[in-house]
């Protein structure tokens, strides 16, 4: 063929392809029914125009659509890299792991459903091997949404419904693709699998194809950040991955293709945003989405034209064996969302779908492209035979044909038929009260711009009375809001301010004073905020909004890495990360209490606005307390940051300000861009963020700990080689009541509550906690949990004897306050009836002994003393000494972290005189 008439036939189809669109809306069908249609008859009149006798002008134009110089492999190699990593930029890769037991459970499970459903059925009427069947049923189990997400947007479906869709095709097209590679290597070699076997190949290619996709988006996302400045270089990178995915796993891995792309996809959505600029980004995803525009429609076109040529042959038969296909399909799909969801529901892995969605969804399995390729490429094998080539490619493209003929053009009147495509009450309700006000808005802008742009009152008056109409008719039917509950209007509001805390976070993006690195966990938790609101009410948000607010799996994995194998760099990390994401939603707070004061309030009233006022004032004072916990630790830090947090901010005006001067012509080119470039080094240097020292040094813990500083530096290192530092976070239980003792800790800073059976005491920097379990060999007496933040050193069981036996001055003074801390966590009477302790220092039988009556002689010593009127004055000063260092570190600690339901602890509910009183009478 020549290449001027392949070029003409490529503009031809875009040209098609563009118009299309507008057709399509117009007609309210989903574009891919019409680029069927239209491919199709492109193809009829192609095959017409080539074979007819009648003329032979056309010939070698309509030879280019007749029989296309494209084979199914050139044009997979061609479009699906596109498609797949197109994609998976789009989807909120987060909120998709959020679901992802759901979403695996649709995609992979349902394509074994589906695949196996079709396969049984036409078994026994197709005249064909097992293996064709269930190749025929791998071919048809993949699912196109993208009519499906569409409406769902079009008529407010929740939008993790919409996501579950998304993903189910995704990883369904992955699946399917395994599948039918297994299949048609069973057909082509001849090789029998057994069940096992079959279940092995799939996972090594499913898997494989995950770990290669991972190592090569790894790879590319460390290469962007050496194009920062350079937003093409970041495009053709991008652009370069899912085709080197896709070669490299298909021919030299031996894995799924497939796979690799969708796992390259996800891992470059999630990391790739942090080392691009926002406005690279937002380019980078135009660019891409104008591709897969392309791809998507000139893939249905290609394998549309080649429908008369793959149903050639249809038989009466073939009709029947279609229906068996429509109506297995079907049932294996009405299985698993009727089905499997429900289960998943019930186990709380998935979210509850009325019985209206699951209906749409059902109906919604539309098949695509990826369908006819497959079924493109089963033609032209030349290993399989042409009754089975027949077969396979004339049922599935009719399935195609009636999936998209009669699912989509249904579809939307199905909706209608359901009635999902009306507002609800609420809806309805609040579109009034707002068209109300924003006529109102409007007519009163128009009027002041009438007056500056000096037009004739007449006309002014003229235009000015059809919006007072409008509005007055609005307002008319604003009485709807009023019959709603309080319930549905405070939700109203919460969802209006989930919506806003959205778009303020990508505001902040685009200004560039959120980083990358904080944006998408931002925008994920911006999104479940939304989600658990319109759900589940004011109770979602509340639980939405405090989440963040707690400790979540990867900072415990962190501290325990720091705590058993000393590697602090991850606990540092995720401080940090912690510190910088309070700082913003604190920020965001503030905005939203504007936001709720100057829109929610006229639109739902006083009473509505207060109670969310009331909502994010509670939520900006658990942040603050969040927020001055961490900067009692580590004050500078929290400087450093509020100053890259201005900085920030700055830097984009100093930017806007040379990208207004010339706009206004006041500076050249040439100028502007040196000026940036000045701005891109402050950029660079704002966004940098300081690393993060926890300050848990042996050395320095030990030198500066109360106890230890007065000790010669040879001593203070033999001591330090004992001691294990260790971080505790609020509310962390750092002892239990009622284990044995394995060790002691010394507080370098932060406080302690020692939780006793009738009382509370706190504890400061200089305190030990957990000694008296290791000194007399008995169970610990009381809970220990951390009131804020703590650097401990702590000591273990055998260290600590050997340490008490070497320095005898640094024992006296733990037995002295292990003296007045049994006295304050256990209650006379009870202590009086305690059993007798066995030391469990048996290497040292009489020291532990000495030690145990050292104790308990100065208990009754302390228990005399506590029965006088007139204490000494040691003991008196050093009590008060203790309460002042407490006081001192723990005034701001003490809410942190406090579950909404939980009540106060016996000690919350104490004055700091009472607490005080308590504790100098207990230390006698």
């Amino acid at each position: 063929m020549e290449t001027p008439l392949i070029t003409g036939a490529f503009a031809l189809l875009l040209i098609t392809i563009s118009l299309l669109q507008p057709l399509a809306r117009r007609l309210g069908l989903a574009p891919s029914v019409l680029l069927a249609v239209v491919g199709t008859l492109i193809g009829i009149s192609a095959t017409y125009l080539f074979y007819t006798n009648h003329t032979n002008r056309f010939d070698d134009f309509a030879q280019v659509f007749a029989d296309p110089p494209l084979n199914s492999e050139m044009i997979l190699y061609m479009f699906l890299p596109l498609l797949l990593f197109q994609t998976t930029l789009t989807l909120d890769i987060r909120r998709i792991l959020e679901d992802l037991v759901p979403i695996l459970v649709m995609a992979v499970l349902a394509v074994f459903v589906a695949t196996a459903f079709i396969g049984f059925a036409l078994y026994p009427l197709a005249g064909m091997s097992l293996v064709v069947c269930l190749l025929l049923g791998s071919i048809v189990a993949t699912t196109d949404p993208v009519a499906v997400v569409a409406i769902f947007r079009d008529i407010g479906a929740p939008a993790r419904l919409g996501r579950i869709v998304e993903g189910e095709s995704l990883l369904n097209d992955a699946a399917a693709i395994v599948i039918f590679v297994i299949l048609m290597g069973v057909l082509t070699q001849h090789e029998s699998l057994t069940i096992s076997e079959a279940v092995i190949a799939f996972g090594r290619s499913f898997i494989g194809g995950l770990i290669v996709g991972a190592i090569l988006a790894r790879v590319a996302v460390s290469l962007l950040s050496l194009m920062r400045d350079l937003p093409l270089a970041q495009v053709t990178l991008s652009l370069a991955l899912p085709y080197g995915t896709y070669v490299l796993s298909d021919q030299f891995a031996d894995v799924s293709a497939v796979v690799a792309v969708v796992c390259a996809g996800t891992i470059f959505n999630l990391y790739g945003l942090s080392r691009i600029q926002p406005a690279n980004w937002q380019f980078l995803h135009s660019v891409w989405e104008q591709l897969s525009f392309w791809a998507a429609s000139l893939i249905f076109l290609l394998s549309a034209i080649l429908i008369p040529k793959l149903v050639a042959g249809f038989a009466p038969i073939d009709i029947l064996l279609l229906l068996v296909v429509i109506v297995a399909a079907l049932a294996a799909r009405a299985v698993v969302i009727f089905g499997l969801l429900p289960m998943m529901s019930l186990f709380g892995a998935g979210q509850s779908v009325s019985n209206k969605y699951k209906t749409v969804i059902l109906w919604g399995g539309m098949r695509g492209a990826v369908t006819l390729i497959l079924a493109l490429s089963v033609s032209e094998h030349a290993v399989l035979s042409e009754e089975v080539s027949g077969f396979v490619t004339k049922l599935a493209t009719g399935f195609v044909l009636f999936t998209l003929l009669v699912y989509g053009t249904s579809l939307k009147p199905l909706i209608r038929l359901l009635g999902l495509d009306r507002l609800n009450a609420r809806d309805e309700a609040l579109r009034t009260q707002f068209l109300s006000l924003a006529l109102l808005d409007v007519r009163s802008e128009l009027k002041t711009a009438a007056k500056i742009y000096h037009i004739d009152e007449n006309v002014t008056e003229e235009v000015l009375k059809g919006y007072e109409d409008r509005a007055a008719a609005a307002a008319s039917e604003t009485n709807k809001l009023e019959e709603l509950k309080d319930w549905d209007r405070v939700r109203i509001g919460l969802i209006a301010l989930a919506d806003r805390e959205q778009q303020l976070v990508l505001e902040h993006f685009h200004e560039k004073t959120i980083s990358g690195r904080a944006v998408s966990r931002f925008l994920t938790l911006t999104g479940r905020i939304g989600d658990l609101t319109r759900s589940d009410g004011r109770s979602g948000y509340n639980k939405a909004t405090r989440q963040p607010l707690k400790f979540g799996f990867g900072f415990r994995f962190a501290q325990a890495l720091q705590r058993r194998l000393r590697i602090a760099r991850p606990l540092a990390n995720r401080l940090a990360d912690r510190f910088e994401f309070l700082l913003i939603y604190r920020i965001l707070a503030d905005e939203l209490i504007d936001f709720n004061n100057g829109r929610i309030r006229p639109l739902l009233g006083d009473r509505v606005s207060d109670i969310l006022h009331d909502m994010l004032c509670l939520r900006q004072d658990e942040t603050i307390q969040a927020i001055d916990a961490l900067r009692l630790q580590y004050p500078d830090y929290a400087d450093v940051l509020e100053s890259q947090f201005l900085l920030k901010a700055g830097v984009r005006l100093e930017e806007t300000a040379y990208d207004e001067a010339k706009a206004q012509m006041l500076i050249g080119t040439e100028l502007h861009r040196d000026l940036l470039s000045d701005v891109e080094r402050a950029r660079r240097t704002s966004h940098t963020r300081p690393k993060l020292d926890l300050g848990l040094k042996t050395g320095d813990l030990v030198g500066a700990h109360p106890l230890f500083k007065d000790l010669p530096r040879k001593q203070q290192k033999a001591i330090r080689r004992m001691m294990r530092p260790q971080f505790a976070t609020p509310r962390e239980r750092l002892i239990r009541r009622g284990d044995r003792g394995d060790a002691a800790y010394f507080i370098a800073s932060g406080a302690v509550e020692v939780q006793a059976p009738t009382h509370s005491v706190r504890l400061g920097r200089g305190d030990v906690f957990g000694e008296i379990a290791l000194m007399t060999g008995g169970r610990r007496s009381a809970d220990v949990v951390a009131l804020g933040y703590c650097q401990l050193l702590s000591l273990g069981a055998h260290d600590f004897k050997s340490l008490m036996e070497e320095h005898p001055d640094l024992r006296e003074h733990v037995v002295e306050l292990a003296t007045k801390r049994q006295l304050m966590n256990t209650d006379k009477a009870e202590h009086e009836l305690e059993d007798p302790v066995v030391p469990q220092f048996s290497d040292s039988p009489s020291q532990d002994n000495q030690v145990s009556q050292e104790i308990q002689q100065r208990e009754a010593d302390g228990s005399t003393a506590s029965s006088q009127s007139n204490p000494p004055d040691t003991t008196e000063t050093a009590t008060t000494t203790l309460k002042i260092e407490v006081k001192e570190e723990i005034t701001v600690t003490e809410t942190i972290e406090i579950p909404e339901d939980t009540p106060p602890a016996e000690s919350d509910t104490e004055t700091s005189a009472e607490k005080t009183e308590k504790k100098e009478t207990a230390s006698g």
